[in-house]
């Protein structure tokens, strides 16, 4: 079985996901006396919604615009042969600015776009530029993009039904709407660490994924080079899409710890064992 440390951090993850939003739906039922058909069909709708808006906010954020396949042709060839190897489609190709070499996907199998920043095309040699590009169709290819969307998709649903459960509660009043307000960063916070806990291990595994299509230097080549050209730098993204992003930004002190990735040096040290694999 493929990946099966993800598999079970997915699993596990969704699940603690799912009995909050139970929680939520058992408040609506018991206590507000909405039907549950209603709220079943409504949680549906907001975390499609969601998913669909997120993936156009990201493109959208990041100033994305179709890749020309005759003014960047080694890349469509590329990733072409790389979605082969891996079973894919081949993903729509966009590229930005993103102020620093990056690049992130969004959406499914079938259906998935993958972003490239023109830092990293100018930043990167060909192998390293196809690490990358691999890495990126793992994240498809191991379906947690749409992990990390609907765990934000929800973060937010939680966070919505606590602001709404006191700011309009019966004694009403400017202080429950504060208390509110407060109460919904919190809530969104506490179901974001559990999304965070499959973060940083994804980022572990699309890396592996993309050592053993294109060769563990090449992808230890690309991380440092990213690394050194981002240094004290943060990714100019949205937090959200930086969160997808393979660079997502230079953290320090105690972000470190809320931090949607793992150290790059951690990192390239876990390319470096999988190359070691194969010799």
């Amino acid at each position: 079985m493929r990946h099966i440390g993800l598999k079970a951090r997915m699993a596990f993850v969704g699940s603690v996901l799912f009995a909050f939003y139970a929680l939520v739906a058992i408040i609506a039922v018991e206590v507000y006396g909405i039907g549950l058909p209603i709220v079943f069909l409504g949680t549906i709708a907001f975390a499609g919604f969601q998913y669909k808006f997120g993936k156009w906010a990201a493109i959208r954020s990041s100033g994305a615009e179709d890749m020309d396949e005759d003014r960047y042709p080694e890349i469509h060839r590329s990733v072409e042969r790389i979605a082969d190897e891996m079973g894919l489609e081949k993903p729509r190709l966009m590229v930005a600015q993103m102020g620093v070499p990056n690049a992130f996907a969004v959406g499914r199998r079938g259906a998935g776009t993958v972003v490239v920043s023109t830092e990293l095309i100018r930043t990167l040699s060909h192998d390293e530029l196809e690490a990358v590009l691999a890495h990126e169709l793992a994240h498809i290819d191991n379906r947690d993009v749409i992990t990390m969307v609907m765990g934000q998709s929800i973060a937010s649903m939680l966070g919505l039904a606590a602001y709404f459960a006191i700011a309009f509660s019966r004694e009403g009043g400017i202080g429950n709407i504060i208390i509110g307000y407060m109460a919904s960063i919190l809530v969104q916070s506490v179901t974001m660490v559990f999304v965070l806990a499959i973060s940083r291990y994804r980022e572990y595994v699309a890396d592996s994924d993309a050592a053993r299509h294109v060769g563990g230097d090449a992808m230890a080549s690309a991380l440092q080079k990213i690394s050194a050209a981002g240094k004290g730098r943060d990714a100019d993204l949205d937090s959200d899409v930086a969160a997808l992003a393979i660079f997502g930004g230079d953290r320090g002190g105690l972000e470190k710890l809320f931090a949607t990735h793992p150290p790059i040096e951690k990192r390239i040290e876990a390319v470096r064992d999988v190359e070691k694999e194969f010799y």
